[in-house]
C-alpha cells in the first residue's frame, strides 16, 4: 500500500502534486454543454501567479483574505494562493446576507476579498464598502456601481500581470503544521458565527486519516475522482472535497446544480463522493421512484433487495432461497442502480448531520457502499468514519481516524484529542477555553463505542429535548424517521420542558402536488393547511413512525408551516441543519396552541 507523505503545509502537498501529475486533468467545469478541464500544472501556475499577485498588492504573512465563491476551479485556486502567499483563507458562504459578511468582515479583521460573480457582489460589495478592506478580487467581470476606497482588481487581470513560477513559489513557502491556514465560520444553528481556527496540521491529518480509510479498505488508485457538490466553504467539502483529493492526487468535478446533479454523477462517473444524509434522503426518494414506474417486476425486485438488505445489515444469516435470490439481483437491478451512480463509485461518505440507518441500509443493499462518519469543525473536521475491514453498522459513524484519539467523559461526552482539533475561536478566548479543557476538544455530543470499537452517537448535548418529567428525548432520531415518510419533506420536533412532544411539519411539495391532484383540490399550501383530509393524510405518516416510537418519543400533536424551511428564511444552515431557534421564533405561538386543552392529556 502507497504511504502517505509527511507535508508540512496544505500549499507543499499541492505542489508536490502538481509536479507528480503534471499535464494530467485536475479541475473541471461545465461549459457550454461540455466538461473542460484545468491540469495540475496549470493549476500551478495560476496559483503560483495569484500569490504573486496577493504579495504584489501588499498582502503579507497572516493577513486574513476572504473568499465568497460558488463550488468552481476558481475557488481552489484562490485557496490555495492565499496560502501559498502566507495569509490566511476566510471562506463564508454565498447566502450569506449582508449583515453576515459584515460579522465575519468585522471579527476576522480581512484585509481582502476574492468573490465570484455580480450576484455574490449584492449583498457583500455593502459590508465590504463599509469596512477597511484594502482591495477586492472579481473572478468574473465586475463593473461597481459605486466608487470608495477599496479597489476592485480583475481575476485574468492580475494573473496575467504577475506570471508565477511554481517551483519558485514552492521553494519559498515558509508554513509549517502549526500555521492557521483558513478561519472556518460555522453556519451557526444558534447565534452569530464563530471562527474556527484551522490550522495546516489540522487539515493533514484528516486528509492522511482518510487516506488511511481509502488505501487500506478500498485501494488508492491514480484515478481517483471527485464530484463536488456541497459548499466548499464547509468544513467537510473543504477537507474532504477539496484537499483530500488534492492529496490523493485525484480529479475534482464541480457539480452544475441539485437539479443536474443525477446527470453530473452519471457523466462524470466519481469514485468518492461526499454527501450530507438529506441528499441521500432525496436520492433514495428518487431511485425508489425511477423503479416504481419501470412497472411491478423491478418494483419487487427493490423490495426483495431491501428485505435481503436488511437482514443482512442486521447480522442474520441468509437462508439458502434468499442466497440463491441476491445473487440473482446482484445480475439485474443493482447493476442498473449501481449504473446510475456511475459505475465505478467506492463509496460514498455521509457527514455533517446524523444518518438514518435505514437510508443507509437502502444504498448498501442496492451495491452501493456508504460509510457514515462523524466530525465537526473544531475537529477538521473528520473524526471517525466506517470501514468495510471491520464490518459496516449504518447505527455506528466507524472508528477513529488514524492519529485521532476519542474517549467518552462520564457524562457520556464525546470528547476528541490530536493534531486535527482547532487551535480555538479566532477572537474568543472564553469559548476556546470552554471548547478545549487539557488539550481535549468537548464535541457537545453524547455517544459510546461498541465492541469493535465503533463510535455510536447517540445525541447532541445541547440538543436534548428534556420533558417536563425529566425524561430525555432525541430530536434528530425522531426528525430523521418522520422525513422518511414520503408525505413529510422537513420537520422540527418541540417539547422542552413539556408534557409530550409536538412537531412543526412541511409537507414534501411532491407528495402534496399529488395528493391534490388525486383528490380534485389545489395544490396550493395555504389552501390544504386546514383541510381535514389533508391533516389526516399527515397524521397517518405521523402515526406510522409513533408505532415504532417509546411512549414519551411519540409525536401527540403537529402544526402544518407556512412554507419550507430555507436558507433564504434562515430556518436552515447552508449545509441543510434547521435553525431551531429562529424556528421556535416564527412559530411559537403556534407550538404553544398544540399544548391546549387538548394537548396536555
Amino acid at each position: 500500500m502507497r504511504a502517505f507523505e509527511h507535508f508540512p503545509s496544505l500549499t507543499a502537498m499541492f505542489f508536490t502534486r502538481a509536479a507528480e501529475r503534471g499535464e494530467s486533468a485536475f479541475l473541471w467545469h461545465k461549459q457550454n454543454d461540455a466538461w473542460q478541464p484545468i491540469s495540475w500544472a496549470e493549476a500551478a501556475r495560476r496559483v503560483a501567479s495569484l500569490a504573486q499577485a496577493l504579495k504584489a498588492l501588499g498582502i503579507k504573512a497572516g493577513d486574513r483574505v476572504m473568499l465568497v465563491s460558488e463550488n468552481r476551479p476558481e475557488f481552489c485556486l484562490a485557496d490555495l494562493a492565499i496560502m501559498a502567499a502566507g495569509a490566511i483563507t476566510v471562506p463564508t458562504y454565498t447566502t450569506n446576507t449582508t449583515r453576515d459578511h459584515e460579522h465575519i468582515i468585522s471579527n476576522s479583521g480581512a484585509r481582502a476579498v476574492i468573490f465570484s460573480t455580480a450576484k455574490i457582489a449584492k449583498a457583500l460589495m455593502p459590508a465590504v464598502m463599509r469596512s477597511h478592506m484594502d482591495f477586492a478580487i472579481s473572478m468574473e467581470p465586475y463593473k461597481s456601481m459605486q466608487s470608495g476606497r477599496c479597489t476592485v482588481h480583475e481575476w485574468d487581470a492580475l494573473i496575467a500581470a504577475h506570471p508565477g513560477d511554481p517551483q519558485a513559489c514552492a521553494a519559498a513557502l515558509t508554513a509549517t503544521r502549526d500555521d492557521t491556514a483558513c478561519l472556518i465560520y460555522t453556519s451557526g444553528t444558534g447565534g452569530a458565527p464563530r471562527g474556527v481556527i484551522q490550522h495546516h496540521g489540522s487539515i493533514l491529518c484528516n486528509v492522511e486519516g482518510c487516506v488511511d480509510v481509502i488505501a487500506g479498505d478500498f485501494g488508492w488508485s491514480d484515478e481517483e475522482v471527485f464530484l463536488s457538490f456541497l459548499p466548499i466553504s464547509h468544513a467537510y467539502e473543504h477537507s474532504g472535497g477539496q484537499f483530500l483529493p488534492i492529496g490523493l492526487g485525484g480529479q475534482i468535478y464541480y457539480a452544475e446544480s441539485l437539479e443536474k446533479l443525477a446527470a453530473n454523477i452519471a457523466e462524470t462517473r466519481p469514485t468518492i463522493m461526499v454527501v450530507v444524509p438529506r441528499l441521500f434522503e432525496l436520492l433514495r426518494m428518487r431511485v425508489s421512484k425511477a423503479i416504481e414506474k419501470q412497472g411491478r417486476l423491478p418494483s419487487a425486485m427493490l423490495d426483495q433487495a431491501l428485505r435481503i438488505g436488511a437482514r443482512r445489515a442486521a447480522g442474520e444469516r441468509l437462508p439458502i432461497w434468499d442466497v440463491a435470490l441476491d445473487a440473482l439481483l446482484k445480475h439485474t437491478i443493482i447493476p442498473k442502480v449501481r449504473a446510475r451512480f456511475g459505475g465505478r463509485m467506492k463509496a460514498l461518505v455521509s457527514g455533517g448531520a446524523p444518518l438514518n440507518p435505514d437510508v443507509g441500509t437502502f444504498f448498501q443493499s442496492l451495491g452501493l457502499t456508504l460509510l457514515q462518519g462523524y466530525g465537526q469543525t473544531e475537529a477538521g473536521p473528520v473524526v471517525s468514519c466506517n470501514r468495510p475491514s471491520i464490518g459496516l453498522r449504518m447505527d455506528t459513524v466507524g472508528p477513529p481516524l488514524k492519529n485521532v484519539e476519542v474517549k467518552i467523559a462520564d457524562d457520556g461526552e464525546i470528547l476528541v484529542r490530536g493534531e486535527l482539533v482547532m487551535k480555538g475561536y479566532w477572537n474568543n478566548e472564553a469559548e476556546s477555553a470552554r471548547a478545549i479543557q487539557n488539550g481535549w476538544l468537548h464535541t457537545g455530543d453524547i455517544g459510546e463505542f461498541d465492541g469493535q470499537g465503533r463510535l455510536k452517537i447517540t445525541d447532541r448535548k445541547k440538543d436534548l429535548i428534556v420533558n417536563d418529567k425529566g425524561d430525555n428525548v432525541a430530536p434528530a432520531k425522531l426528525e430523521g424517521m418522520l422525513t422518511l415518510q414520503p408525505e413529510i419533506g422537513q420537520v422540527m420536533v418541540y417539547g422542552d420542558r413539556r408534557p409530550h412532544i409536538v412537531a412543526l411539519i412541511v409537507p414534501d411539495p411532491e407528495w402534496t402536488k399529488e395528493w391534490a391532484t388525486a383528490s380534485g383540490k389545489p395544490a396550493d399550501l395555504n389552501a390544504l393547511r386546514d383541510d381535514p383530509a389533508f391533516q389526516a393524510a399527515i397524521r397517518a405518516a405521523v402515526d406510522r413512525v409513533n408505532t415504532e416510537l417509546s411512549v414519551i418519543e411519540k409525536i401527540r400533536r403537529f402544526a402544518i408551516a407556512d412554507e419550507p424551511f430555507s436558507i433564504d428564511n434562515e430556518m436552515l444552515t447552508p449545509k441543510q441543519s434547521i435553525r431551531r431557534h429562529v424556528i421556535r421564533a416564527a412559530y411559537q405561538g403556534r407550538l404553544d396552541a398544540l399544548y391546549g386543552a387538548r394537548g396536555e392529556e
